[in-house]
């Protein structure tokens, strides 16, 4: 049995309990709510260990969803909320639909706005 992790205050079982988001959205929830994150704060709050939090950064980079920017040796990430979803039955909704979910409408707008930002600083 996996032992029991708290995050916040809140106590949930990973003992095989599902969960309706996978890994991959938990990843992008974190990010999106500090783009500055460490790998290994992400694998503490997911679960998950770092070279797993890795691979799922590195599929959601492939996919255009998100972008890495180096600062040194540290990296932080810039969401692109408009991207549409993967599987058929949710690909009308974007990222950004998704992440309202489960963060503040003002915190997606931030994102929207960091977003364009970088896509205005990449075409100078």
């Amino acid at each position: 049995m996996i032992p029991n992790r708290t995050h916040a205050g809140t106590k949930f079982v990973a003992d095989g309990h599902w969960t309706f988001f996978s890994n991959y959205g938990h990843v992008l929830a974190c990010i999106a709510e500090d783009p500055d994150v460490t790998l290994r704060e992400i694998a503490d709050r997911v679960g998950i260990t770092e070279r797993s939090a890795l691979r799922l950064i590195n599929h959601l980079d492939e996919a255009g969803i998100l972008e890495r920017v180096r600062h040194g040796r540290r990296n932080s990430y810039v969401i692109d909320t408009s991207v549409h979803l993967r599987h058929p039955i949710e690909e009308h909704c974007t990222v950004g639909e998704l992440l309202q979910m489960i963060l503040s409408p003002a915190r997606v707008r931030r994102l929207e706005k960091t977003h364009a930002n970088h896509e205005a600083q990449a075409s100078d």
